[in-house]
This record gives structure tokens, sequence and C-alpha cells, in this order.
């Protein structure tokens, strides 16, 4: 009997902006390092995909580089040290969207109506709790937690986006990081002027709620008005950032730890449950169609890396393995040994 194929695409990799790596370019080149020479070490184990004609990076590829760069360049905080020297220029269309905004207000909504531009991998939002503000930064990655060292080199990178757009007069109240709390925090306090709380639901600043309505200086409405047009047309077409792919990496990440439902992807997403609900209904596909197809490509790409079926199991969210085998069955007609010995074109037993 023949193996089953797939009757579904391959969904696409997310993909990010080449503004960041611009950036570190110049911030390890001022910190004395060879940049194309931390990228060779870092990535030398690996052979990535010559870039898109449009110049984006693949969004999962970002791992690769940070969790080795403490090692390479020998310093434990370096995260910190390239967002200190890191100079927040305006490479791209969401960089003159928060300059040419009316206020702060503004130029956070556009970043977070355009941040898919920027890493298909963002989960930012916006939370306004009485009298403070929360801004959610979030990136996330397929297999991998939060990264310490990028996201502590990215919040100082807001911060001084953040000062630019207010002339200097934006403090932050708090930081909060996802990751564990380093040994060490004498840089943390120096660099971000109070001591982050570690080991938080959300990599997030927390900041007073009347700095968003702090008039800017470079407000353009005009030129403003003309970028979000830009902006929509070119995010428009990113298709591989699109709700429906970003629904199926999120659940990818949430499966095997975390809670998945409906309303637990659409709160992260940044969507209201129906609005989530009415876009996949526009493709004739439920949360449960989408959640089915992310279960049943991991648990035949696992099993076809020879993973153990209880591993499968578990990466897949199912608690026990009977409803796996349940649902295995479903999907492929077949047990996840016969399945697995037809891909090794073996001869399964009746």
């Amino acid at each position: 009997m023949p193996t089953p194929e797939l009757n579904f695409p391959a969904a696409p990799a997310l993909t990010q902006s080449a503004t960041l790596r611009r950036l570190l370019y110049e911030s390890l080149a001022d910190l004395g390092f060879d940049p194309t020479d931390i990228y060779r070490q870092a990535l030398q184990k690996v052979r990535l995909p010559a870039p898109a004609q449009s110049g984006r990076l693949v969004h999962d590829d970002a791992p690769l580089f940070w969790t080795t760069l403490d090692e390479i360049t020998g310093d434990r905080d370096i995260g910190l040290h390239l967002g200190e020297v890191m100079k927040p220029r305006l490479l791209d269309v969401v960089g003159y969207l928060l300059m040419a905004s009316a206020d702060l207000r503004e130029a956070l909504q556009s970043f977070l109506r355009f941040q898919h531009i920027l890493s298909g991998g963002f989960a930012a939002q916006m939370r306004e709790e009485g009298e403070q503000v929360r801004l959610i930064l979030d990136l996330n990655y397929l297999g991998v937690p939060s990264l310490r060292q990028q996201m502590e080199c990215l919040m100082l990178l807001f911060l001084k986006l953040l000062a630019l757009i207010t002339d200097g007069e934006f403090r932050a109240n708090a930081i909060e990081f996802r990751h564990s709390q380093p040994r060490r925090l004498t840089e943390h306090r120096r660099l971000y002027e109070l001591t982050p709380c570690f080991g938080q639901p959300n990599d997030a600043l927390l900041f007073d709620r009347m700095l968003l309505s702090r008039p800017s200086r470079t407000a353009n409405p005009d030129l403003h008005r003309l970028l979000s047009g830009h902006a929509r047309e070119q995010l428009g077409t990113f298709d591989e950032n699109d709700l429906l792919n970003r629904l199926r990496y999120l659940i990818g990440i949430r499966l095997g730890d975390g809670e998945c439902s409906l309303r637990s992807c659409a709160s992260e997403l940044g969507v209201r449950p129906g609005l989530l609900q009415r876009s996949l209904a526009s493709r004739a596909q439920t949360f449960r169609d989408v959640r089915e197809e992310v279960r049943r490509q991991r648990a035949a790409e696992m099993l076809e890396r020879g993973a153990a079926i209880r591993e499968v199991a578990r990466a897949c969210g199912f608690a026990e393995l009977s409803p796996f085998y349940r649902a295995f069955r479903r999907w492929y007609s077949a047990p996840p040994e016969r399945y697995r010995q037809r891909l090794r074109g073996g001869v399964a037993e009746s």
C-alpha cells in the first residue's frame, strides 16, 4: 500500500526585514568586531539559502546567530552592548511612519499595524492598564524560547526610538523579559536605568499613559497618510506573513507546551476571536481545521526523522497516546508504526 500523500501545501517560512541585520553589522563594527567573521562563525555549521530578491530574511534563521553570539564574542552581555551603540536609523517605511506620526499613540499604533513588515514573528501589542501602558514586544520562534541577547538589544533600540519620537521625554516605569534572570545585572541597571523583571509572560515596556498624547515635533499628517498607503501595499505582498500563516506558526509553537485555543491564539495575535473566525471562514477553514493541519504535518515530519512515538504525540499536543493514535488513524488510515514502515519502504504486518 503506498504512503499517503499530504494533501496540503507546506506553510511558507515567515520572513523579516534586513533592517536589523544592517544595524547589527554597524554595531558589531563599532564594538571592534569583524561582523562578517562573527556571522561566519555563528552560521558555519549551517548552509543558509540565498536571500530572496526582495532582500528579506527567513525569520527562523535568527536564533542561529543570537544563541552563539555571547560565546563567539566572549561578552555575556553582548546584546546590551550592541543596543548601547546601536543607532536608531530609519531604514524602512515603519521607521519613517513613527517619525511622521502626530503623537506617541499614533506612532505606536502605526508600529503595531505594520509590525509584520519588520518580522512575521512579531506578536506585539499595546494594552492600556489604568494610568499605565504595557507595550508587548514578543518575538516568537519555533522550538526556541525568547532569545535573551536579541531581546535585550531590541529593548534598548525601542527605548531610543521612543525617546527620539518624544524629544527625549520617554521614560520606562518597568521592563519585563520572558527569559530567566542572568547572574549579573550591573549592565542592565546601567543601561536601562532600572532593574528589569525576568521570567515574565511577555517581553514588555511599561510607561505612563499620559505619554501617548505627547505631540511629536516631526509630525507630518500628509506624509503619514502617504507612508501608510505604501506600508499597506508592501505588507500585502508578504503572503508568508499573513494572518493565516502566522496562526499556523503560533499553533506550532503552542501545541506542545501551552494553551492552544481559538481565544488564546487570537489574543496573542492581537485580534478578536470573531475576526479570526471570519478570516478563516473566508478561506473555507475553521480554527480546528488549521490546528489539525499543523498537528498532522508535524506528526509526519517527526516520524520521518525517527522521533519516538510518545515524543511525537507530546509535540502534537496530546497528553496521552490513545487519542494520538485515534487522530493518526483518522489522518493516514494507519497507526504511526505502520506509517513509518511505509516511509522506510518496509513491509508492514497485516
